[in-house]
């Protein structure tokens, strides 16, 4: 019987990040991303539409867009082989297309016209290199962190 092995394996689909903005040297949140149900897709959602979406909420007026990679071939730069995603072993670069929105019984709509999004200069995010070499580490769960720039786009 061969050697067994034990990778990690990242669980991309479950998005847990903080994003901040800074005026005037102090950081204020902004927007909670997150996964969600979309609960107002678009024509460009798709169908059928899964559990659970890529989801990013103000934190200003509590608005949300939902957002999916439609073609991850074209759609997505691997780290460290472009100017704008130059960091070598960190997550991948992306453009994300809005697949829903919605805005807020009292107005809010600061993410609602969201078309795309788009994630470059990632720093770190990757699966950790050790750590999982053992069959009692198969399971286990690990939050790595990682920086972004995220641009987000609005169709006039």
């Amino acid at each position: 019987m061969g050697a067994s092995t034990a990778s990690w394996t990242a669980k991309a689909a479950r998005p847990e990040a903080t994003l901040f903005q800074t005026i005037y040297g102090q950081k204020f949140q902004i927007i909670t991303h997150f996964l969600s149900p979309n609960t107002n897709p678009n024509d460009a959602a798709p169908k059928p539409l899964p559990f659970g979406n890529a989801t990013w909420q103000s934190s200003l007026d509590s608005s949300k867009v939902w957002a999916a990679v439609l073609d991850p071939k074209t759609n997505t730069i691997p780290a460290g082989s472009d100017a704008s995603c130059p960091n070598t072993g960190s997550i991948a670069c992306l453009l994300l297309t809005s697949i829903g929105s919605e805005q807020v019984p009292s107005g809010g709509k600061a993410l609602s016209k969201t078309t795309f999004i788009q994630r470059l200069n990632t720093a770190g995010g990757s699966a950790p290199e050790d750590g999982c070499t053992t069959s009692a580490d198969v399971g286990n769960q690990v939050l790595v962190p990682y920086s972004a720039d995220y641009l987000f786009y609005k169709s006039q």
